[in-house]
């Protein structure tokens, strides 16, 4: 619908510019005014796509009019009408970037053409208005998943130029990661991201990472906030889907740069999805859980990855889980001696019995010596004397970690053109999909995730430049069933469409036009 007003002291005049309105096939809201004062005020108030206007009015004329119309909608566009045919008024007006003049009496025919080459001038620009906004969002999105996977602030700003406000990312205080059980934003498509800012809120940012997970940025942090916002998010997926959405929290964003870090962050709250499945937030312990209880809660889980160290013959896996054990109950007063000594003697007899030769005797010297400790350095000691004595066991054959994650690699390479999910491949090496994920990435440098993302990429690339496959095969074939998907993903990984990767960098709408249809088909 185009919205029109028309401006004529004479009513009768006005009635008739609005019946041939009306007899083009155009669906119209027409308003009309009496004069040019009357005119601006409602130009105030409402926005007009079109004004047609007379010359002669009582109060403000038609140039008048003009000049202070383009003050407050300068994209409005203006036709004047006059039984006045000087030249002088048409130079005036065209120079108020009036579309064009018309004499009285108005001429059907060629009024209709005119407004037809108006409403046909207002669609193209609004095409181009889209393919502009829709190129920058492009941008801005490759931004974006450079700043997530390591670039410093200075290169995307080299890179973005003027084309991008770096001050948006730097405003950015708080990061939800969502991740789905499996390829989930292949079946929802790239419609998702509108769907999902409307439940955020449009002042939000978002950015598909991988098939499986998105990230949602915000400009505020408070926990309250954020965790009831995460919930509407889970709740709308699940109405909408059918599919279980879980989210991690990290809070306290102070600048750009920290990005990464913080989807890191991320990454590690979501292990708690194997530990604590029922839960479908996860948040940062500073901001999300105080007291004894949630203290208990986070030995249980370190003591359960510590086990699949263990089993793993992950010595660096267990290292760090129990450094963090370690550094939970350093300087710790508010626990008892007594309970602190239970957990770490049952983290000794856990590692006793992954021994070769499980020494009893000497299993129950050490828990006694260590119940009878007076400080918590010796209970430190004697756990970390016990894992040196592990690792000497497990001796220089590759570990059982190594092995699994270089199966999981060649299982990747071989079946990227089908559905890789975390929990699948997870269970191809009898792991948890979680500690699968900790472990892959201590390993290769990088979430699995992400890894499949790359390997895809890459072999997109290579089809693009080494065969006439169609996008939509090529698609099919490096595991993304929606192309229109496929696209999107491509240029936030590239910064580049399909098509204009294929064609050396020729200029081409389709590229960033919101229709996928002829890239897809080439």
């Amino acid at each position: 619908m185009y919205h029109i007003l028309i401006v004529d002291d004479e009513k009768i005049e006005r009635r008739g510019i609005q019946f041939l309105l009306k007899q083009i096939d155009v669906e119209w809201d027409i308003e009309e005014a009496a004069n040019g004062r009357d005119a601006l005020e409602r130009l105030k108030q409402k926005r007009f796509d079109i004004m047609l206007t007379d010359v002669k009015m009582p109060f403000m004329d038609g140039l008048q009019l003009i000049e202070e119309a383009v003050k407050v909608d300068p994209e409005m566009k203006t036709v004047i009408f006059s039984g006045y045919g000087e030249f002088e008024y048409a130079r005036k007006a065209l120079s108020f970037r009036v579309v064009d003049y018309m004499l009285k009496p108005v001429e059907p025919e060629a009024f209709e053409k005119l407004i037809k080459k108006i409403i046909s001038q207002m669609e193209s620009r609004q095409r181009t208005k889209k393919i502009t906004e829709k190129g920058l969002s492009y941008v801005k999105e490759h931004a974006l998943y450079g700043l997530l996977n390591g670039k410093s602030i200075e290169d995307v700003k080299k890179e973005s130029g003027e084309l991008v406000d770096i001050q948006e990312f730097e405003e950015i205080k708080c990061l939800l990661l969502l991740e789905f059980m499996g390829d989930f934003f292949n079946k929802a498509g790239v419609e998702f991201k509108d769907e999902i800012l409307q439940v955020a809120g449009e002042d939000s940012l978002y950015l598909n990472l991988n098939p499986q997970q998105s990230v949602l940025l915000l400009k505020y942090d408070d926990v309250s906030d954020v965790k009831n916002m995460a919930q509407s998010v889970i709740n709308y997926i699940k109405e909408t889907y059918q599919e279980d959405c879980f989210i991690a929290i990290v809070n306290d964003i102070a600048e750009s740069v920290n990005l990464e870090k913080a989807y890191n962050e991320a990454e590690l709250l979501m292990e708690g999805r194997f530990y604590q499945p029922e839960r479908k937030i996860y948040v940062s312990e500073s901001t999300d859980m105080t007291g004894e209880e949630s203290e208990h809660t986070n030995d249980d889980t370190l003591m359960k990855q510590i086990k699949q160290d263990i089993r793993m013959k992950d010595i660096a896996g267990l290292r760090e889980h129990f450094g963090r054990l370690c550094d939970k109950y350093r300087n710790k007063t508010d626990f008892s001696q007594i309970y602190i000594k239970f957990v770490f003697s049952n983290l000794l007899k856990d590692i006793y019995s992954s021994m070769p030769k499980i020494d009893e005797t000497q299993l129950n010297e050490e828990i006694t010596q260590l119940y009878s400790v007076t400080d918590f350095k010796t209970i430190m000691d004697t756990v970390n004397n016990n894992i040196d004595r592990l690792e000497k066991s497990f001796g220089s054959s590759p570990s059982v970690l190594h092995r699994e994650i270089e199966t999981v690699k060649q299982y990747i390479y071989e079946h990227y053109s089908e559905e890789l999910s975390v929990d699948a491949l997870a269970q191809s090496v009898y792991m948890a999909p979680s500690y699968l994920s900790h472990v892959f990435k201590k390993e290769t440098g990088q979430n699995i995730s992400k890894f499949i993302k790359t390997y895809r990429m890459e072999k997109a690339r290579e089809m693009l430049e080494n065969t006439h496959n169609k996008i939509v095969n090529i698609s099919y074939a490096v595991g993304y069933p929606n192309v229109s998907y496929f696209c999107q993903s491509f240029r936030e990984y590239f910064g580049i469409s399909p098509q204009k990767y294929r064609s050396q960098g020729e200029i081409n709408e389709e590229d960033i036009s919101l229709d996928q249809g002829s890239e897809i088909t080439k």
